[in-house]
């Protein structure tokens, strides 16, 4: 992979060594460890130079991303992909219900990750899969990935410092009363499982997700959940907490009878591109299986 990203420095930023620029631009301190081992991957006006190096006013400054490390643990897959948006920086995808993010034990080929890998290598190029902003097996929508180190960083950062905009539609049984508020309530693992978490108020993390009820059909409600924080399990744990968990919630509420997966669905993403500082926002329309607990006919 290969990514050429260019700057040009304003009278502000002039006797900033460069290596001080690009901190403020985002990159960690093991992306300038990994770019001093790449040839020529800092450059001047087009001259090489060493990140000590100091920035003048108008100059151009070209930093120069080439990995050629590939994912060694990841096997490549043919799996549907539906890609929503792609640049040189990161891509968005609609990821379906059933497929988990990564491999892991007893599944070494079918996830996420396989499916990009074999995708990128069909064009030839190398891959190494890094997401944003991670979804469990069975939720599906929209997930971030980034294309190389720096964007993968940044967009880090912005998820640690909930700068990633998520809101997310979810099928629970019943009248949601009151149809709209906040769920504060901490989140820890629970005893005795590596998988599953429950609310503590004394050891755990704070988990805030904000909720509003968008329809009521067919003795069910759709939710509209947006995230304040990212804890794991976080929309599963807090409606269950609150009384209305998701319906096919294998896990906190196996309530099979209309959908065979826990009704969750990425539904919006919103952020600022990690390179650019545009704006990108998307989002994808709630998927069939979910739609018809809604839209059944009772025979």
């Amino acid at each position: 992979m290969e990514r050429t990203l260019t700057y040009h420095i304003s009278g502000a930023e002039h006797g900033l060594r460069i290596e001080q620029y690009l901190r403020r631009r985002g990159y960690s301190r093991q992306n300038l460890t990994e770019l001093k081992k790449m040839q020529d991957s800092v450059l001047i006006n087009g001259k090489g130079c060493i990140l000590k190096n100091t920035l003048s006013a108008g100059d151009e400054l070209a930093v120069r991303i080439r990995e050629d490390r590939i994912c060694e643990n990841v096997l490549p897959t043919k799996i549907p992909l539906d890609i929503i948006y792609e640049d040189e920086d990161l891509l968005i995808i609609n990821k379906q219900a059933g497929l988990p993010m990564h491999p892991s034990l007893n599944n070494y080929e079918y996830s996420l990750a396989n499916g990009l890998v074999w995708h990128y290598r069909q064009q030839g190029r190398i891959f190494i899969f890094r997401c944003a902003n991670r979804l469990d097996r069975d939720t599906s929508g929209l997930t971030v990935v980034a294309k190389h180190m720096v964007s993968a960083n940044i967009l880090s950062a912005m998820g640690y410092r909930h700068e990633i905009e998520r809101e997310y539609l979810a099928v629970v049984r019943g009248k949601v009363s009151p149809s709209w508020g906040t769920i504060d309530a901490p989140l820890a693992r629970k005893e005795g499982s590596i998988i599953e978490r429950k609310v503590d108020f004394e050891q755990g993390e704070r988990a805030v997700t904000h909720y509003r009820v968008v329809e009521e059909r067919n003795g069910h409600s759709l939710v509209l959940l947006r995230l304040e924080t990212g804890r794991t399990h976080q929309i599963r744990i807090h409606l269950k907490y609150f009384g209305f968990p998701l319906i096919g919630d294998y896990l906190y509420n196996p309530d099979m009878e209309y959908i065979s997966r826990q009704a969750l669905h990425s539904y919006r993403l919103r952020f600022s591109h990690p390179i650019t500082g545009d704006t990108m926002e998307f989002t994808v329309p709630l998927p069939e299986d979910m739609k018809s607990v809604l839209e059944r006919t009772e025979i």
